[in-house]
């Protein structure tokens, strides 16, 4: 009987849906909105987060062997030496001879006449796991044995660690904003859904029906709703996303960026969407009727 009772009211949800076709389209259009607006904020923040992650991974440490040290091997033993300094991720060893190389095709050889590679040093270039400790990590390189100079644009350092912290708080805060916004009109879409069911919802509780038995079919109609609205609203996103960063791609500024592939993030993002539909589906339809069931 319980069992018979249930499917008639969850029955009744799904009837609900077709019955109230205008305030349904109404719900679902809503929620794809708010969805794709956090969505669309959540994805270029991470897209952000990864280019300045790609900046900071150029903004490289140059540490200059002593010149008591000329044989190559000699100086290229110091790497390990530079690897265990904490903050270090990699090291790449760079002769004189590659040095002297690489002076003499970035400029003019007239520049360079009368020059040999005696005139430098062996250098290495290391990159760190958190620029954040840049100074830190020069003060320590310079400690070690056989580096006679460090070289570090701390400036530039510091830009990058500026810009990172302001964007991630400035995400943060849209994310947390839209997610308020959004629960309140999607939940105001759904009580204005249920405002015409009012007296149908007073009949049921002067015959008798308890709050759940009023409840359920609503709440049935918002999951459906919510599922269907975070549904589209992911293949909505994944639409624009790839449009959007196609043609970015695609200019000469864009060849010069690089955008994370939606297929790496749609797990993620098909979840979220889900999840927050559903969520606020079902919390909307129990909080829709909330009132009502006080006949």
């Amino acid at each position: 009987m319980r069992l018979s009772r249930g499917g008639y009211l969850i029955r009744e949800g799904f009837r609900s849906i077709g019955t109230h076709r205008f305030m349904s389209f109404a719900s679902v259009t809503i929620i794809m909105a708010c969805l794709i607006i956090m969505g669309s904020v959540s994805l270029l923040s991470v897209n952000i987060d990864m280019l300045i992650k790609d900046l900071e991974n150029q903004n490289e440490i140059a540490a200059f062997v002593d010149d008591s040290i000329v044989d190559p091997e000699a100086a290229e033993a110091l790497e390990s030496s530079l690897l265990a300094v904490d903050n270090v991720s990699s090291v790449e060893f760079v002769s004189r001879a590659e040095a002297y190389d690489n002076f003499v095709n970035r400029y003019d050889e007239a520049i360079m006449e009368g020059i040999d590679e005696t005139w430098l040093r062996h250098r290495f270039i290391i990159h760190l796991t958190d620029i954040a400790l840049m100074a830190q990590t020069k003060a320590e390189l310079e400690n070690v044995p056989g580096i006679a100079k460090v070289v570090a644009r701390l400036e530039y350092a510091e830009a990058f660690v500026t810009i990172r912290n302001v964007v991630s708080v400035i995400s943060l805060v849209l994310i947390v904003m839209l997610v308020f916004v959004s629960f309140f009109i999607m939940s105001n879409t759904i009580k204005l859904a249920t405002f015409g069911r009012r007296e149908e919802i007073a009949i049921m509780k002067m015959v008798g029906a308890n709050n759940g038995f009023i409840r359920l079919p609503f709440v049935v109609e918002g999951l459906v709703l919510g599922s269907l609205g975070g549904g589209l609203a992911f293949i909505a996103e994944w639409g624009i996303y790839e449009l959007l960063t196609g043609r970015l791609v695609g200019t000469l500024t864009g060849s010069f960026i690089k955008v994370v592939p939606f297929r790496s993030m749609a797990l993620v993002v098909l979840a979220f969407y889900m999840g927050t539909g559903i969520l606020v589906g079902a919390f909307g339809g129990v909080n829709a009727i909330k009132n009502y069931l006080k006949v």
